[in-house]
């Protein structure tokens, strides 16, 4: 059972209410932040919580048991409080979230509702609608090594051993931005398809360390093309450099005939898979004598 403050019980017991929400944001890059539905700023433990924000909640709910539960926050962008290039950026990406009962007469008398970190956010015009997510759903989240065909390990990384300087990586500058994510670069000068799934980041301007998967690599009549899972951050222009490294796809043979690196494959290329586990013996197909899957 929650045990509330022994003010904020006696408040709650009072025949006037004086209490209204607050939100308390942790991002990834450690920068916490405040909101409140009340009409007026409110400074709880040093963080203070804006009014005028534009933030609500939706319905909360909870259930017994493991199940994973949440609500939904919604709010408008703006430069002093959530800002849109930070958003893009991802710096609210898993941020964790408390939610705060606050009696707005001495904010010092609050108590901590529910606690969880943000998942999905959709984004139209200036507006945002965030998802939190229960501490459950931690539970949810992939732990230790997943038998798969496919390698689990990441281009690069110490498990799969390829050095990415080892011509993997390259550099170059924007030469144009177009709609819906994607750039023109110069500098890649490889075959199309060999930096989809790599990793982009930028290294000059004002976005200076924004970074994104690449979604495809092309060469058209444009030049070199590059798409981005991501938004770049506002203020970036043709001329900014970056650097790009090569993607993999996790099968057996790009490891083994691109990157030479087959020794190092962290999956189970072998695996039958569930056409072959659900198929049963048929009079005049091949003798099923326990022999080779091939």
């Amino acid at each position: 059972m929650r045990r509330f403050p022994d003010a904020l019980s006696a408040a709650l017991q009072a025949g006037a209410t004086t209490f209204c929400n607050g939100w308390r944001i942790t991002r990834r890059d450690g920068r916490v932040q405040g909101f409140t539905d009340h009409d007026r700023d409110l400074v709880i433990d040093g963080v203070t919580f804006h009014a005028a924000s534009g933030i609500s909640a939706s319905e909360s709910t909870l259930a017994a048991g493991l199940a994973v539960t949440g609500m939904e926050v919604s709010g408008a962008l703006s430069g002093e409080t959530l800002e849109e290039t930070a958003l893009a950026a991802g710096l609210y990406d898993s941020a964790l979230l408390d939610f705060l009962l606050i009696d707005w007469q001495a904010p010092e008398t609050h108590v901590l509702l529910r606690r969880g970190t943000l998942g999905e956010v959709r984004r139209q015009g200036l507006s945002f609608t965030a998802e939190l997510r229960g501490l459950a759903d931690g539970l949810n989240q992939t732990r230790g090594r997943v038998f798969s065909a496919l390698c689990d390990a990441d281009l690069g990384d110490a498990r799969c051993g390829i050095v990415l300087s080892d011509g993997h990586m390259t550099t170059g500058v924007i030469a144009a931005m177009g709609a819906d994510n994607r750039l023109v670069v110069s500098g890649p000068d490889v075959a199309a398809g060999s930096y989809t799934r790599g990793r982009f980041r930028l290294t000059g301007g004002i976005g200076a360390g924004f970074a994104c998967e690449v979604k495809a690599h092309a060469v058209d009549a444009a030049g070199v093309v590059l798409d981005l899972w991501q938004a770049l951050p506002e203020g970036v222009v043709a001329g900014d450099a970056f650097e790009v490294t090569a993607g993999c796809d996790k099968q057996f043979a790009t490891c083994r005939d691109r990157f030479a690196n087959a020794r190092n494959f962290r999956g189970c290329p072998h695996m039958p898979g569930n056409d072959f586990v659900f198929s049963v013996a048929a009079l005049g197909e091949a003798a099923y004598d326990g022999g080779t899957l091939a």
